[in-house]
């Protein structure tokens, strides 16, 4: 069973959370209310995944987001807040989240995110994909402004790559690819090493900057 922290500093949308992701047979390990209670609650219960909220008093998402990396806590994190600015998003990507999804999703979605992060995948809403692909051809660069420039990927890179942006798991990648897990993850790491990128989520960002993926 999957096990997940949900980070929100209004008690009843933690609880409807809670709830609803009980019914989806998912264990809710613990809820916090802020950043610094979160990073203890995770500390204690290390669980699958985390849900976190964005804008909390005190200690907010972005703030837990880097505790976390500071830390060397790998967990996967979900954004999942009422917040779709722009630059929210791409602060958040930044820092370390694995999934950003707005709260208006469904329980069926909110499911599948979770399951997807907890195998090692990413996600972020479709829509606030979309207008980051705009701000990206539009000059509103996610990529520092020295990096250095990224070396060509051979064309598996790419199928790996692609895929990648799609969400998929190491595993699912190499059952797409007909490959062994360990060759994924050995192609992830020259990936990650040619592109300049922290994670696969800062690659993923620096091949659409670059119009390695079109």
């Amino acid at each position: 069973m999957i096990r997940v922290v949900v980070v929100d500093d209004q008690a009843l949308i933690r609880q409807g959370i809670a709830g609803l992701l009980a019914v989806a047979g998912i264990e809710v390990a613990g809820e916090a209310a802020d950043g610094r209670a979160a990073i203890e609650l995770i500390a204690a219960t290390e669980p699958d995944v985390v849900l976190l909220d964005m804008r909390m008093p005190r200690f907010d998402g972005i703030w837990t987001l880097e505790r976390l990396r500071e830390n060397g806590t790998e967990v996967p994190v979900l954004v999942l807040t009422t917040f779709d600015d722009d630059a929210l998003v791409l602060d958040a990507l930044r820092a370390g989240a694995r999934g950003y999804l707005l709260k208006d999703v469904t329980l069926a979605q909110l499911t599948q995110a979770v399951q997807t992060l907890a195998a090692g995948g990413t996600l972020v809403a479709p829509a606030l994909t979309d207008r980051l692909l705009r701000a990206i051809r539009s000059g509103a660069s996610p990529v520092a402004a020295d990096a250095l420039p990224a070396q060509k990927l051979t064309a598996r890179e790419l199928d790996v790559l692609r895929l990648a942006a799609s969400g998929y798991s190491n595993r699912q990648i190499a059952d797409a690819l007909f490959l062994a897990e360990g060759t994924v993850k050995n192609h992830l790491s020259a990936i990650l090493a040619k592109l300049g990128a922290r994670d696969r989520t800062s690659a993923v960002l620096r091949a659409l900057h670059d119009g390695i993926l079109g």
